[in-house]
């Protein structure tokens, strides 16, 4: 496997690749990892719904939601709350505070179309009439928890994530087998998913998807009764701006750390 030290160093190549990507070839890759981030929600909480104990159920969602990561880094995409780590090429004067800037717009961007355009076919496609319309009810009932938090404790929970999927992702690159990177990825997302942290892409796709279950007559009877009167677009806005800030602090963080360790020179 690779040191940390050595992890470091190559992610500075990495960096420099990720922000020469043409327009065309970024948006397209961050589409991709919006795509994959929210079939693992999709898959996360339709196995979460077959289970009573709620608790089990959180365990369950959190055991299958490290899919989406595995897919992003595995089959080859751009996500933006791993693409945080840029800082360290920029720490190290590898790449300009522009082309850091350019890649989190068009890769943020590319996240939003691709988790919108999975949450609307999953909607759309009525995959929510599963389990006796149980799943349309967890679907609309996470979208309303998330829009439901206060901007500091979504800044929180957005930075303690994006600690722990940007470590994923560091973690990952460590390792040199397919098998050594899936096992290194795994645990960090199962602990994010487990303690209820905030991930914009995720919400990217959970919010919308509440969004778009609450506006499809199929689900109207399942769903009557309960207090979703946040789950709007607004919601989603007032959700994304903290959890995003929060995903910066807690990824750009870990990088600057680990430039700091293992990439910057001692003064003379």
């Amino acid at each position: 496997m690779n040191t940390p030290a050595q992890v470091a160093e190559n992610y500075l190549g990495t960096g420099k690749t990720k922000v020469s990507l043409s327009f065309g070839r970024m948006l397209a890759l961050a589409i991709l990892a919006g795509i994959y981030i929210a079939l693992a929600g999709v898959g996360a909480s339709c196995a979460a719904v077959t289970v009573e104990s709620a608790s089990l159920a959180k365990l369950v969602s959190g055991c299958l939601f490290p899919a989406g990561l595995t897919m992003v880094l595995l089959a080859g995409s751009e996500l933006f709350t791993g693409n945080c780590l840029l800082v360290m090429p920029l720490a190290q004067k590898t790449i300009t505070p522009a082309q850091m800037l350019r890649s989190w717009v068009v890769v943020y961007l590319g996240n939003f179309i691709g988790a919108m355009a999975v949450a609307w076919i999953a909607s759309a496609s009525h995959t929510f009439t599963l389990f006796g319309d149980w799943f349309a009810i967890s679907v609309v009932s996470t979208a309303a928890a998330k829009c439901s938090l206060s901007f500091t404790d979504a800044l929180l929970r957005g930075i303690l994530c994006n600690l722990l999927v940007c470590l994923a992702v560091w973690i990952s690159f460590a390792a040199k087998s397919v098998g050594g990177k899936i096992a290194g990825l795994y645990l960090p997302i199962l602990l994010f998913v487990l303690c209820g942290y905030e991930h914009c892409v995720a919400n990217m796709y959970y919010i919308p998807a509440g969004i778009f279950a609450l506006a499809d007559p199929a689900y109207a009877e399942a769903l009557a009764g309960l207090n979703a009167a946040s789950v709007t677009w607004a919601g989603l806005a007032a959700n994304l701006i903290p959890v995003t800030l929060g995903n910066i602090l807690g990824g750009a963080g870990l990088g600057l750390a680990y430039w700091y360790i293992y990439l910057k020179k001692p003064k003379a």
